[in-house]
């Protein structure tokens, strides 16, 4: 189903109570895979949408994920307190950078260890990596029992591209989810992603391209 492709998102700081209601009631009309919200909002979420099968998704470390690990670990804990279905989780750029790969894989591997069998992303941030470093990056996260690795925060310099799919989708093969996010604004923006290899797409603009979807295949 088309629709199961999607993360319906909103993670901008003066989202309201009232815009995260609306989404939660667009992602029960769209049957989309889940909402993505930012962390106070889980328990709103999954109080709407427990009736449904849409999951609750947050962010943990973000956006820059330079945060401490056990600062991870405690956002972490506290989602899945709240009940979040899934875990969006930045990875510290500057280690990966710095190549202190025992650091980032360690902290991949604690925070899939406190979600169990709940869903891992990895958020690896694309815009800010040499090929060399996507490449580790995903390496490090399969290693570390992640469920996905994804694109972007949507908050850096750039989103998603298909030349990055096309690349982590190679490395993790069919171990691993991946997720494009950032910059995708329509159908044709999303379809590119699903052909490069993406199995989940993240974006605020879901609906219109929902509706263009169902014009396009009446």
């Amino acid at each position: 189903m088309f629709s199961k492709y999607f993360d319906h998102t909103i993670l901008k700081a003066d989202a309201t109570e009232k815009e995260i209601i609306n989404l939660c009631e667009e992602a029960k009309k769209y049957n989309f895979a889940s909402v993505c919200v930012n962390p106070c909002y889980v328990k709103k979420c999954v109080e709407i949408l427990k009736e449904t099968d849409v999951d609750v998704c947050t962010v943990v470390g973000f956006p820059l994920g330079s945060m401490s690990t056990e600062s991870k670990l405690f956002e972490t804990e506290q989602a899945l307190k709240d009940n979040a279905d899934e875990i969006d989780m930045v990875i510290n750029i500057g280690k990966l950078k710095d190549k202190d790969y025992d650091y980032v894989k360690n902290e991949i591997n604690l925070l899939k260890k406190a979600c169990g069998n709940k869903i891992l992303k990895v958020i690896i941030e694309t815009c800010l990596l040499t090929d060399e470093e996507k490449i580790k990056a995903c390496e490090l996260s399969k290693e570390a029992g992640a469920d996905f690795v994804k694109t972007s925060t949507g908050m850096s310099k750039a989103g998603a591209k298909k030349e990055d799919i096309i690349l982590m989708k190679k490395v993790v093969g069919n171990d691993l989810g991946v997720k494009a996010s950032g910059g995708i604004k329509d159908l044709n923006s999303a379809k590119i992603m699903i052909d490069a290899g993406a199995t989940r797409i993240g974006c605020s603009s879901t609906v219109n391209i929902m509706e263009d979807y169902a014009q396009n295949t009446k």
